[in-house]
């Protein structure tokens, strides 16, 4: 996993908001409001993850935290949401980068007002540098494409369909990318762009799968394109003979992963991509600190966010200036241990 150093850190700042003398406060009590802005449609329910995070994180640090999406996914929405916010001078602003050439202009607009920005989930961590953010808390989309695929070629297998839901975010096709790299596949060839609805999903991978009969895998990139493609394989008696993976969990992937008919999980650990992100801006707000160091030493430290790791069994992934949420991969071995917080906190 590709790591980045600091320098240029905070090239989109002004030299006098450097404010490297930490000062301790008593209590995270300054009533700041931050804003996390999101790509997902109201429909994508692996967001309430996210938003049950930044709740928490909010009560943790007392600070005040809205949540921004485009009801129907619409980018073009998404990025009026974040012009607004800078127009509405938020302490803070949280935003996936779902597209980084549309997204851009907009983001820019928050860090030319002196906004600290943090990016999340979606792009990569050298977009997130060149928007002038502070960090990318997130998953790298390749390598968990990549990870994953090293997975299936050790199981012999050579040929794949990737199932992209949400093709609409550029970045989802690195984890397609990533997986049929790793097994010497051709990613365009292999990948299928079958939108969200659940009907038509499954309709799309059983008319691939009847036309691809030698097809030896299946890999989703989440519940929303995984749970109608398990339901095609059923139909079509390949439910547990296909070789199949996912991205993210829900009740019916843990069906699939305790059952056999799923492989694993690809785990981003959503939680963190939310709670970070407001523990990291509190931080630097009430410590006046934009030393990333420092906002890393009082984050491990915390010890509220210690218990909330130790309880979901999270692992953030700490780097000089980012922080990974993922890959983690769940399988029947691991599963018990997040079974209990799926779909709420993992």
């Amino acid at each position: 996993m590709q790591r980045f150093r600091c320098k240029g850190l905070f090239a989109a700042l002004t030299a006098a908001a450097l404010v490297m003398t930490v000062t301790t406060p008593s209590s995270f009590a300054a009533n700041e409001k931050f804003v996390l802005i999101s790509h997902a449609p109201d429909s994508d329910s692996w967001w309430n993850t996210i938003k049950n995070a930044i709740k928490q994180a909010g009560e943790d640090f007392n600070v005040s935290v809205d949540y921004r999406n485009p009801p129907n996914g619409d980018l073009a929405d998404m990025s009026r949401l974040i012009e607004q916010a800078a127009a509405r001078n938020y302490d803070g602003v949280i935003v996936s980068i779902a597209d980084f050439s549309v997204l851009k202009k907009s983001v820019e607009a928050v860090v030319a007002k002196k906004i600290p920005v943090i990016t999340i989930n979606s792009g990569t961590q050298q977009q997130s540098e060149q928007l002038g953010a502070v960090m990318h808390v997130g998953q790298p989309e390749y390598d968990a494409g990549y990870g994953a695929g090293e997975k299936a070629k050790a199981a012999g297998i050579k040929s794949f369909l990737c199932v992209n839901h949400y093709a609409t975010n550029p970045s989802s096709f690195e984890r397609c990318r990533g997986f049929a790299e790793a097994i010497g596949a051709d990613y365009k060839k292999s990948t299928l762009d079958t939108g969200i609805d659940p009907t038509a999903v499954e309709s799309k991978v059983s008319a691939y799968l009847r036309n691809n009969p030698g097809t030896q895998a299946v890999l989703a990139l989440g519940p929303d394109s995984a749970v109608p493609s398990l339901r095609a394989l059923q139909k079509m008696g390949l439910k547990s003979k296909v070789w199949f993976a996912t991205f993210d969990l829900s009740e019916d992937i843990v069906k699939g992963i305790k059952d056999g008919s799923v492989q694993f999980a690809i785990d981003q650990q959503p939680y963190l991509q939310g709670y970070i992100p407001v523990a990291a801006l509190a931080i630097m707000k009430q410590y006046k600190t934009n030393d990333l160091a420092v906002v890393q030493e009082k984050l491990k430290a915390n010890p509220k966010f210690q218990a909330r790791l130790a309880e979901y069994g999270l692992a953030p992934i700490y780097g000089p200036r980012h922080i990974s949420s993922g890959p983690g991969y769940i399988t029947k071995d691991n599963l018990e241990k997040v079974l209990k917080y799926a779909g709420q906190y993992r």
